[in-house]
């Protein structure tokens, strides 16, 4: 099982429930290919670097996960068929980019 993270961009003209019904049916998707989860986030709704279809905002969402790497195919093909999301990034993370990513989680942590 390899070590991923998937950032992703909502549509910022969804309601709160739509966010949380989107966040919760790809978690579910990726726990039923097996996946482990490690920490999702949210990071709100953050100002976008250029305008994306029209849009100037986007609500920020992070995953972070193990599972096998036949199963990153079908979750972005998913991306791409769900006209709620406008950008989606999976990047595959190797020791040093996993032990960050404890070290950003225990900051986080601590100012909780």
């Amino acid at each position: 099982m390899n070590h991923y993270e998937t950032v992703f961009i909502l549509n910022p003209v969804l309601s709160e429930t739509q966010i949380k019904e989107t966040v919760k049916k790809y978690e579910d998707f990726l726990v039923s290919k097996g996946a482990k989860m490690v920490t999702k986030e949210d990071w709100g709704l953050k100002k976008l670097a250029y305008p994306i279809q029209n849009k100037k905002s986007g609500f920020y969402h992070l995953f972070e996960y193990q599972v096998d790497g036949e199963v990153i195919e079908n979750l972005e093909l998913d991306f791409r068929r769900d006209e709620r999301f406008m950008r989606y990034l999976t990047v595959s993370l190797d020791k040093h980019a996993v032990s960050w990513a404890e070290r950003r989680r225990a900051k986080l942590k601590q100012k909780a």
